[in-house]
């Protein structure tokens, strides 16, 4: 297989696991060298590591708590550093913004310190990542933002998680005009319900499952490589005339 983004350089925020891990590998398949963040999971992002390099691709991890918008400089310090090392230059190719924590929290149990745990995350780290990789994104480089189909159809039991995901598209889309002269695309990903460890208690529940899978045209989950292939496209030469889009990736949600 054709290698799209061999010598291309990747950096995915929140890749220990889920669909952050599944489009590091993906990118690291497609011949990226990949930088993955993590917060809580050193082992995860270490099994993610030893996956991508015994299929043969590059990667390596940072630790990035992207609740506190300080360490957002000391990641793109270690990520300098690295791609110096492996690259000869600190040029960044493809950002991806997948991070996230909790999200299903509602109305009543909401708390200004929960809510403010989950903005910070979802949608304050992307701006200030964003930010910070600006001087060394590469001309013609990729900005692919992970939102969520619950950012244009609403999740009543996750109604801060929703909103911060509608503040993410709003952000694609400016920075798609703002990076639009340096040839730079900013695009946003919206998976619907995937299957995942962060929603394995729910698929556990048949009852529910029947009822989500109603809603989706295509009648399953996703899987989180389906969710990683649209990125990948994105990031890709093919993608290089998509910009300020939100796609959504959900089988067909609440068509």
């Amino acid at each position: 297989m054709a290698q799209s983004l061999k010598e291309k350089t990747a950096l995915v925020t929140g890749a220990s696991r889920g669909i952050g891990r599944a489009i590091a590998e993906r990118l690291a398949k497609d011949g990226a060298t990949v930088a993955l963040t993590y917060n809580a999971s050193k082992s995860g992002a270490d099994e993610a590591v030893t996956a991508i390099e015994k299929a043969g691709g590059t990667a390596f991890a940072i630790h990035a708590d992207l609740v506190d918008p300080a360490t957002i400089p000391t990641l793109f310090e270690r990520l300098d550093d690295e791609f110096i090392k492996r690259n000869g230059s600190k040029t960044l190719d493809i950002l991806v913004n997948n991070a996230g924590n909790f999200g299903f929290i509602g109305f009543k149990d909401a708390t200004p310190e929960s809510w403010d745990a989950l903005i910070s995350v979802y949608a304050r780290a992307p701006f200030f990542v964003v930010q910070a990789a600006m001087d060394r994104l590469a001309d013609g480089g990729r900005i692919i933002n992970i939102s969520s189909a619950a950012a244009t159809k609403p999740v009543t039991a996750a109604p801060v998680y929703s909103m911060a995901k509608a503040a993410i598209n709003n952000l694609t889309h400016a920075l798609a005009l703002e990076l639009g002269p340096r040839g730079i695309t900013a695009n946003a990903v919206a998976p619907g319900y995937t299957r995942t460890d962060a929603n394995a208690a729910i698929r556990e529940n048949s009852e529910i499952v029947k009822a989500v899978e109603a809603q989706i045209a295509l009648g399953r989950f996703g899987e989180p490589e389906e969710i990683a292939a649209v990125v990948a496209f994105l990031a890709s030469d093919e993608g290089h005339w998509v910009t300020g889009q939100t796609i959504e990736a959900s089988g067909g949600y609440k068509l």
